[in-house]
């Protein structure tokens, strides 16, 4: 089966897509890879390093390669021409935007996905699309919060000493979830929630401005977030057991 195309060579929907999302009904799908960060909390471009024999951004590029028809990958400016990929911007959606432009404009359902998550399974990405196609104008992976949850009376920020704030309120946790990527996306949906270049932690939250309906899948508790050189660490032992025949 073919694989998934480059922004110069998008493929057909009518062509099987190797793994995850069924083509049948789905539309045209591309995903945009987003790994144009620096990694200031790592300590450096975390979506360089290696995971196994691959890099980080590599694999997550495969397994969006492997569930849709075509794939965008963000890196930074300075790495563009090297990684086959688009420059990103200052911030995540600045890259994101980034991504759009060169996603082709027949795609009916656009994928999200940070570099950092390298273990988002088929199945999720098979989730969020069907879901998008279900009716849904995004659709996002999340996973129960299991801690205790505490809103305080101010921003909390890295440099902050040992008195964060005071708790202004506790939310009831059964109702919490931590939302991950692939986020999909209904496309005029997305690329209208990109015009006014609005800035977001995540895409889903500009479509939710914009009153669109946003529906949440279940996640997966593997599909970790490398932020922190800890994360990349237990994300190489997953991949190491998995591919040991371990159950991770």
């Amino acid at each position: 089966m073919s694989r998934a195309q480059s922004p110069g060579g998008p493929r057909s929907s009518s062509d099987a897509r190797e793994t995850g999302v069924d083509a049948g009904d789905t539309g045209i799908v591309w995903t945009v890879v987003v790994g144009g960060g620096s990694g200031s909390r790592f300590g450096g471009p975390k979506q360089y390093e290696p995971l196994d024999s691959r890099r980080v951004i590599d694999v997550s590029r495969e397994v969006a390669e492997g569930c849709t028809d075509g794939v965008v990958v963000v890196v930074p400016a300075e790495d563009a021409q090297r990684e086959g990929g688009v420059a990103g911007g200052v911030t995540r959606s600045a890259s994101v935007r980034s991504g759009l432009a060169a996603v082709p404009e027949n795609a009916d359902v656009i994928c999200v996905h940070d570099a950092a998550r390298p273990l988002a399974s088929a199945a999720i990405y098979q989730r969020v699309v069907d879901a998008v196609v279900a009716g849904a104008d995004a659709a996002i992976p999340a996973i129960p919060v299991t801690d205790t949850i505490k809103v305080l009376d101010r921003a909390v920020s890295v440099a902050d000493g040992d008195l964060l704030g005071s708790v202004v309120e506790t939310p009831d946790r059964s109702r919490l979830v931590a939302v991950q990527t692939p986020q999909a996306f209904r496309a005029s949906r997305l690329r209208a929630a990109h015009a006014n270049e609005t800035d977001a932690t995540d895409d889903a939250a500009l479509v939710e401005a914009m009153g669109g309906r946003v529906v949440v899948v279940r996640g997966e508790v593997a599909n970790l977030k490398i932020t922190e050189p800890d994360d990349l660490e237990w994300a190489r032992r997953h991949v190491a057991r998995s591919s040991a025949g371990g159950d991770g």
